[in-house]
């Protein structure tokens, strides 16, 4: 039956996985693109791992079959059949390619459907996963960098870039914080790996990341390739301030409005409000006591104007006051200390256009 090793080309192209591991496996780190229908519960692995310590491999090969019988047996396999039907170009896996995922395979062989399997498993992929980020490390690296609000992540989808907060679901700063829940790390390292790939797969001139720190909300940008991005050479976004506070205001309070809104109807604004405030909060000993208590005040006024009104002009007084007082100045030292060349300089269609310029080849 198809046993397949083509690690990169499955971490590129993000086929439909079924992961046959059990829920506590799955739930430490996938893949965005797998679905867990495991083979044995978290009771029944657990089980079976007991036995197998007790009285070896083949009595826990046997209680396995017990375990999963009759009806559990015949709706696990239809849960696959199902799967594979909707997805005839995926593939399984279990955690090492080893007793498990074989045993799917060949139930689904006897039912008719023949399914690839992974050749190593989860760990296989993952191992290949983590060797690309190191990899990459190595590549011709390129960062976008620019102040607070100058719309990085913006350009960023417009080019063939690695685009970090949306794998890690944070915006980045202290403000970033989503409604919904980051991945975990190992998933955002294996689907790291895969945007890699797909940008390396267009044979570009620079491997381009956005110029981020270590930490991007809770989850963290693997150690060698981080320390190669603070090497790397700048391309430098720079609008004027106005416009920046327009992308602050449409990301951190339009934008995360509507999805306070979306996520629960009656209490959406009291959610977004206290998300800015519990943001503000979270760096006010570096804003310090007075910088604080003016920007706290700003806030909530903003707020009070636009829960009675609808109103949100007020919120561009804090934004702008924030940028000008606390980002700016931390930036512009940052940028000092790390000493990097800026190879570009100007405002999105400048960037745009140098980089259309440069020599790219698509063969993907």
């Amino acid at each position: 039956m198809p046993l397949l090793d083509n690690y990169h080309d499955i971490l590129r192209q993000q086929p439909a996985l079924l992961d046959l591991r059990a829920p506590i496996e799955f739930s430490k780190g996938a893949f965005k693109h797998s679905y867990n229908l495991p083979l044995m519960s978290d009771s029944e692995r657990a089980a079976v791992g007991t036995c197998y310590k007790q009285q070896g491999q083949q009595a826990a090969i046997e209680l396995g079959y017990q375990l999963v019988t009759g009806e559990v047996k015949q709706a696990r396999i239809a849960s696959w059949q199902q799967f594979a039907q909707a997805n005839p170009n995926g593939m399984l896996y279990c955690a090492r390619g080893g007793l498990r995922s074989q045993i799917a395979q060949q139930w689904l062989a006897d039912n008719g459907i023949i399914y690839p399997r992974i050749k190593g498993g989860f760990k296989a992929l993952r191992n290949e996963a983590i060797s690309v980020i190191n990899q990459a490390a190595y590549e011709n690296l390129l960062l976008l960098g620019g102040p607070t609000g100058s719309g990085k992540t913006r350009l960023l989808q417009q080019l063939q870039a690695v685009d970090l907060e949306a794998l890690a679901n944070h915006r980045g700063s202290s403000f970033g914080r989503r409604l919904s829940a980051q991945p975990e790390q190992i998933r955002f390292e294996n689907d790291l790996a895969g945007a890699i790939l797909q940008v390396m797969a267009t044979n570009p001139s620079y491997l381009l990341l956005e110029d981020e720190s270590l930490l991007i909300g809770q989850r963290n940008i693997p150690a060698l390739l981080h320390q190669a991005m603070q090497r790397g050479p700048l391309l430098l976004l720079e609008e004027p301030l106005a416009e920046r506070v327009e992308v602050i205001l449409q990301d951190y309070i339009i934008d995360l409005q509507l999805e306070a809104q979306q996520h629960n109807a009656e209490q959406g604004f009291a959610i977004y409000s206290d998300m800015l405030q519990q943001a503000m909060l979270r760096i006010r000993k570096r804003l310090g006591g007075a910088l604080y208590a003016q920007l706290q005040t700003l806030l909530q006024q903003a707020l009070l104007e636009q829960q009675q009104s609808g109103d949100i002009h007020l919120h561009r007084l804090w934004i702008k006051r924030l940028l000008t007082d606390y980002y700016d100045p931390m930036y512009a030292y940052q940028l000092k200390k790390r000493n990097v060349p800026i190879i570009m300089r100007g405002n999105a269609e400048q960037l745009l256009q140098w980089w259309q310029q440069l020599p790219h080849s698509k063969h993907v």
